[in-house]
């Protein structure tokens, strides 16, 4: 049986699908078409429901759980692994962490406080990111949204053609390298509102598909997983292909971020932070009403 499944690029995907599609391990038949996509593609492929497999956002998922139901491995939460909110000018910096600070000591109207920063422009990697849910919640002024490529928006930065830049994967490594500053860590503002790792995105599969592809597919996955930490050289050469010349010592610290112990297995603790997202998306009227359960297996 051959079912189509897409994933990022980056190291993190990659280092974990490898042994998958390459059939380093046992993969009880199944073939699998691969498509690589950055994730607001990946995303936006999940709202019509195109592939068997794919990797998403959190955030989109909630958009896309009529379809789609998540998969036990292969998942990116974690702490210290947020997106970051940075800029190129001190000014604006200042201007944003100044608007945070009245906010939490309620110095100001927050219709004022949002008026301050709505002129600023923000590079954002995609609508339906995970990132971009957390900077609403962080900074709900922010909203001269301008959408690209998640690889583009620090040269975009240096550019000027934004004021703000949204960064995610292996730009969390480069941005201080071109002289951009880092205005706050959104990940670390998650963990201390709410002490749970941060879910950043999840490998889901078509609720269509029969319950036994279902659960081999959930098995097949974890095996892939399994296999990566074992050999963690095992796939360099396939990580290196998609890695846009990034440096090897880079690429490790990539997955070395994104993968552990919640890529593995979510268990209660990851399971605990997804839900809690969706809980406080919900209360904000982020998101539709939930009526699917989100998780394949239960505990």
């Amino acid at each position: 049986m051959k079912l189509s499944l897409g994933f990022s690029p980056c190291p993190n995907d990659t280092f974990i699908f490898d042994a998958l599609i390459h059939h380093k391990i046992d993969t009880e038949g199944l073939e699998f078409e691969v498509f690589f996509d950055d994730v607001e593609t990946l995303n936006q492929k999940a709202f019509r429901g195109e592939l068997d497999i794919t990797k998403l956002s959190f955030h989109a998922f909630a958009y896309a759980v009529d379809k789609y139901v998540l998969l036990d491995s292969g998942s990116a939460l974690g702490f210290g692994v947020g997106p970051l909110l940075i800029c190129k000018k001190e000014d604006v910096r200042r201007k944003i962490l100044d608007v945070r600070h009245d906010a939490l000591d309620g110095i100001s109207e927050v219709s004022n406080l949002k008026s301050q920063i709505s002129n600023l422009r923000v590079g954002i990697p995609g609508k339906y990111t995970t990132a971009n849910f957390l900077m609403g919640i962080a900074f709900p002024g922010l909203q001269n949204k301008i959408e690209m490529l998640f690889s583009d928006i620090e040269q975009s930065l240096l550019d000027e053609r934004i004021d703000v830049g949204l960064i995610i994967h292996e730009n969390r490594f480069t941005y201080q390298d071109k002289g951009l500053k880092k205005i706050i860590d959104l990940g670390d503002y998650w963990e201390k509102e709410t002490g749970c790792a941060i879910p950043l995105g999840g490998i889901v599969i078509n609720r269509n598909l029969p319950e036994d592809v279902k659960l081999k597919v959930n098995r097949v996955l974890r095996r892939s997983v399994d296999f990566a930490f074992e050999n963690p050289k095992s796939g360099l050469e396939f990580i290196r292909q998609h890695a846009q010349e990034m440096d090897e010592a880079v690429m490790y610290k990539h997955i070395e971020l994104y993968v552990n112990q919640y890529s593995v297995n979510l268990g209660a603790e990851g399971r605990k932070a997804i839900t809690r997202l969706f809980d406080i998306a919900l209360q904000k009227k982020f998101i539709p009403e939930i009526k699917k359960d989100l998780f394949l297996t239960s505990l």
